[in-house]
Parts: C-alpha cells; sequence; structure tokens
C-alpha cells in the first residue's frame, strides 16, 4: 500500500469513529436557496456592481448589508431548530468570498461550523453560487467551476456551475456524495436568455452525465434557481428526478402566480424523505396587495429598499444513504 493509500484509510477509520460513534446514520439535510443579490458594500473591480454601493440608486448602506446578512443566516438557523442542520447549503446570487466568510463567520452561523466553497465566474454583474457545507457529514475532497461556453456561443457571460465531490456516511459505510449549484440565466432576456439557459443546462447535464457513465450507481444531487418550472424543456435532458413537493405553491411569485423556480434533482440510487419543501416561514412572507394571498418578503422592489430577505423562499430536502 502506497502513502497516499494509507493516508486515506487513516483518516477515514478515524472519521468513521469520530463521526459515526455508536448512533445510526441520519439523513443528510440539504437545502438550496436564491438569496436576492447578498452583496457586501464595495466595488469589485471588473464587475458591474454599482448599484449595490451606499452612494448607488439604492443606497445599498453597511447596515442594510448587515441586517440582511443577519436575515439570511436566521433563516438557515431556523431550518437547524425545526429539524436539524442543514448539511450542504446552495446559494445563488452571492458576490465573493467577503460575503461568503462574514456569514459564516461574523453571523450567527458561526456557531454552526459551516465551511465554503464558490465559483468565481465571468457573470457581468459578479454574483456567484456557492456551498456551505458541515465539514463533519461531507467530507470535501474536491471542488471546481465548469464553465458555460456562452461567449464562444455569442453569448453575455453567466454564472459557472458549481461541482463539489465529498464523502458520506451511509447504513453500509462510506459513499461519495457528487454535488452542483446551479443558477441558470433569467428568463428575462428574451431570445437571447433561453439561448443562454439551455446552453447552461446542456452543459450541467453533459456534466451529470459523465459523472454517472463511470458507473457504480453514482449518487448526484444538483440543486438551485433553474428559472424553469418543472415542465419546462430544460429538464428533458435530466438524468436525474426532480423532488418538488408537487402539493406546494412553488418558491417564486409573479403577478400572484406562484411557481417552482428552484428545484432539487438526485440521481436513481439516492433516496430521499419525502418530497422537497419550500421553507414558508412567517417572516419570508408578506400579503400580496395587488392580487390577493402571499408572496416573498423581497429586498427590493425595483430600486426601492423594500427590506425584507428575499425574492425567492428556500428548499430544503431529506437525503437518505
Amino acid at each position: 500500500m502506497n502513502k497516499s493509500r494509507a493516508l486515506i484509510v487513516v483518516f477515514v477509520a478515524s472519521w468513521l469513529v469520530t463521526t459515526m460513534g455508536a448512533q445510526s446514520v441520519q439523513p443528510l439535510r440539504v437545502m438550496t436557496w436564491n438569496v436576492e443579490n447578498l452583496f457586501d458594500t464595495v466595488h469589485d473591480e471588473g464587475f458591474q456592481d454599482e448599484e449595490f454601493l451606499p452612494r448607488s440608486e439604492r443606497r445599498w448602506t453597511r447596515h442594510r448589508y448587515w441586517q440582511k446578512m443577519t436575515d439570511v443566516s436566521r433563516v438557515i438557523a431556523a431550518v437547524a431548530e425545526e429539524g436539524g442542520v442543514p448539511d450542504l447549503v446552495g446559494l445563488c446570487e452571492v458576490e465573493n468570498d467577503s460575503v461568503l466568510h462574514t456569514l459564516t463567520r461574523h453571523s450567527i452561523l458561526r456557531q454552526l461550523g459551516y465551511e465554503y466553497v464558490m465559483t468565481h465566474s465571468e457573470d457581468a454583474r459578479g454574483i456567484d453560487v456557492a456551498l456551505l457545507y458541515q465539514p463533519v457529514h461531507f467530507r470535501l475532497l474536491e471542488a471546481q467551476d465548469i464553465r458555460v461556453p456562452s461567449r464562444e456561443a455569442g453569448l453575455p457571460a453567466t454564472r459557472d456551475i458549481l461541482y463539489a465531490k465529498g464523502l458520506v456516511l451511509a447504513e453500509k459505510g462510506i459513499d461519495t456524495l457528487h454535488v452542483m449549484v446551479v443558477h441558470l440565466p433569467s428568463r428575462a432576456g428574451g431570445h437571447t436568455g433561453d439561448r443562454n439557459r439551455n446552453l447552461a443546462a446542456r452543459t450541467l447535464w453533459n456534466a451529470v452525465e459523465s459523472i454517472m457513465a463511470q458507473g457504480g450507481g453514482a449518487q448526484v444531487v444538483v440543486m438551485g434557481d433553474f428559472n424553469a418550472g418543472r415542465r419546462d424543456k430544460v429538464f428533458k435532458r435530466a438524468p436525474l428526478r426532480l423532488t418538488d413537493d408537487t402539493h406546494s405553491p412553488g418558491t417564486y411569485c409573479y403577478r400572484g402566480f406562484w411557481q417552482w423556480l428552484d428545484h432539487i434533482l438526485v440521481s436513481p440510487s439516492v433516496q430521499t424523505r419525502g418530497p422537497a419543501r419550500a421553507l414558508r416561514l412567517p417572516w419570508l412572507l408578506e400579503e400580496n396587495k395587488t392580487y390577493g394571498g402571499d408572496m416573498p418578503f423581497r429586498t427590493y422592489r425595483g430600486p426601492t429598499y423594500h427590506g425584507g430577505v428575499s425574492d425567492h423562499l428556500p428548499v430544503v430536502l431529506d437525503l437518505v444513504f
């Protein structure tokens, strides 16, 4: 046995001893959430983030930034209180490492011990996707950006796809889990946006198929904001199954119409404890005074500060290994 292989064996054995103990393996809780423009208040050179600065029309001040940071961390902590700490949290629309460092080290989440990885894409506004993970339950082996070839196709650059591979505990020992976090291009771009979204989806499914082609019943989880409902053509090639709770209104509300835009998909080998559910905490919702019913309590309405948390609801799913 060579030295590197021996080190892996020692590492895995020590993890089993310290993590499992005499307790049975618990479900792995997964959460995904578009947090609506979680920017800091400092300009990132080379990116169009001027609208989220203190002197901009939006007047994105440090007070507002810290209020949003507190609200985001409060939601993740609330998930922990109601049924277990989310082991994996996929976040969409986060600006940079500074934001994630603040979220994991200087908010109430610091007590939960999250680590994180994120993309560093060419998106013009500088927004990316990230994965928070509990290192006790997901031992990260590798992480990388998967670039969508938008510019090569004559389209605007979009967000990279985040890929992370790690070890998780299962009833029969240790499994490898492949995780991807995505934020497909917006539907607001017309024909160009549709082309870009479809290109991003093809890039995603190609990556998933490459993993599953390795055999062995690869366990894959893909989550994020797809900017698409479950019947959209971006899912036609998906080698995974959607886990949406079809009895729930959804995660995003447009002109009084609720829809699922944020999804968690899993490979056939991954079992789930029930469907994925949209988290409808009271402080994440407000009355829809125009169309009736309720809607997400968003941070901004256009350029006007509204004081809410996000225009999307989080999605939570428990995986069983």
